[in-house]
């Protein structure tokens, strides 16, 4: 329907121009004010005008490289067409949505289309993000099981929320949040833990990031597999968590497949799943486990969520799967990936700071380490003494301020960069990145500009001490 003008009481063209160029101060005073500031710092304070596949514009069209996507929720880049048109076309077809009481068909073809994609699963719960397809693993393998410890892997991270955050591998994200959900670290890839953990008869389910986004950590070969096995001993779950690595993004379409003959009862994904639109998350599961939950009409709506299965999510959903079929987005993942990850771990003898190149597909880590020459390693000791993690982040300035790409440190106080670039990102995209990679590398080992940005930081770690 077309609103005439003078029928108009919004105009968010006209309240962007107007208003725009206030986005820091706004952002400063009435929401998180750290952010601004933490931006202003590294000079990350870009204004970008503009955004298309795998890059941004900004008012000077200056273009960017993203390698970030939007922590992985790009995974078709920005404003791909098809999930714009499915957007368009849910929005003119006006339909009848939440009404809480029917049942519209878009949430049953997508949830047919994923499990097309999953085999062994079989329902799908809609919520709104990660966090909540975390949450929602979480409830329903402490009901379908009747015990309530769920175990963890240190590092991992599986949301913020307070459920998911009970099963966060990282003390810096719970601290001040206590008490919290009575769950159980216990080491990746640590057997021998899982088994001491389990004997106590009180455990669901184990839930695992098949690659930690954290560092980039793969589990160890194996490892998932006989997980499962031990679980399935003990009469407890494997919960998958796919929310940054599943959809295409290490090269197959969840990064569990890569190891034969595991079966995770309860599947996590979101992100990439959006399309960049529609905020939306899926926990996938077995048949059994879902009956056990909605046992009966008195339970039909013990989980739900209000946005749940929305249309608009659910077309966006669609036409994501529709475009990662129809343009071969898994394939070019798995292609591209191991050409940049080829690439990047050629320059490993060449720099003394470049200590490992590891991951999947499009999810790749960079680890720096203290280098063998007596000058370097005297700056790196200076950095390492006023905060762990400061050189990635002087290699991650410099790449956005002088070469124009996005990308993010793997964590706090980790000396890692990790690429999780749009999975339609090409051969183009790959030697820019390596160019200037290498370009920041010259620099830091040759004592150059980046070493003045470095005192900035050590200035701002003491200061904030």
């Amino acid at each position: 329907m077309t609103i005439p003008t003078g029928q108009r009481e919004f105009d968010l063209g006209a309240l962007l121009a107007e208003r725009g160029a206030e986005r820091y101060e706004l952002h400063a005073k009435y929401l998180n004010h750290q952010l601004p500031r933490m931006l202003h710092t590294i000079g990350f304070d870009k204004v970008y005008e503009r955004a298309e596949g795998a890059h941004f514009w900004d008012a000077d069209g200056n273009d960017y490289l993203d390698m970030l996507a939007g922590f992985g929720v790009m995974g078709l880049g920005r404003h791909h067409p098809v999930v714009r048109r499915a957007l368009h076309d849910v929005l003119d077809a006006q339909l009848a949505d939440l009404t809480r009481f029917d049942c519209q068909p878009l949430p049953g073809l997508l949830a047919e289309k994923l499990l097309a994609h999953s085999p062994h699963l079989d329902r799908v719960f809609f919520g709104n993000s990660g966090t909540e397809a975390v949450e929602t693993a979480l409830k329903f393998a402490r009901y379908a099981t009747g015990r309530p410890r769920i175990l963890y892997c240190t590092h991992a991270f599986h949301g913020l929320t307070t459920g998911s955050l009970s099963v966060n591998g990282e003390d810096g994200f719970r601290d001040g949040f206590a008490p919290l959900l009575p769950d159980t670290a216990v080491p990746l890839g640590d057997l021998d833990a899982l088994t001491r953990e389990l004997k106590k008869g009180d455990v669901a389910a184990l839930i695992v990031e098949p690659i930690q986004g954290k560092g980039v950590h793969e589990t160890p070969p194996g490892y998932l597999r006989a997980a499962q096995e031990l679980l399935r001993k003990h009469k407890a779950l494997l919960i998958a968590d796919e929310v940054q690595t599943g959809l295409g993004r290490t090269g197959d379409f969840y990064a569990h497949q890569h190891e034969d003959g595991v079966e995770p009862d309860l599947v996590c994904v979101a992100k990439a799943l959006s399309g960049g639109y529609v905020p939306v998350g899926a926990t996938l599961g077995k048949d059994w486990i879902f009956k056990k939950v909605y046992s009966s009409m008195d339970r039909v709506l013990v989980h739900s969520a209000s946005f749940g299965s929305n249309a608009q999510a659910m077309a966006a959903g669609l036409a994501v799967l529709s475009v990662m079929e129809n343009e071969q987005v898994v394939a070019n993942a798995r292609a591209v990936g191991e050409q940049l990850k080829s690439r990047l771990t050629e320059l490993v003898d060449k720099y003394e700071m470049l200590s490992e190149i590891r991951g999947r597909g499009l999810m790749i880590g960079i680890e720096f380490g203290r280098p063998s020459s007596l000058k370097l390693r005297s700056r790196w000791t200076v950095l390492q003494a006023a905060r762990k993690g400061l050189f990635a982040q002087m290699v991650v300035v410099p790449l956005l301020q002088r070469h124009r790409i996005l990308t993010q440190v793997s964590g706090d106080h980790l000396e890692v960069i990790k690429l999780i670039p749009p999975l339609i990102i090409g051969e183009a995209d790959v030697d820019r990145f390596v160019d200037a990679f290498t370009a920041v590398m010259d620099d830091a080992h040759g004592g150059g500009l980046m070493w003045d940005f470095g005192k900035t930081l050590i200035k701002q770690a003491v200061a904030n001490r």
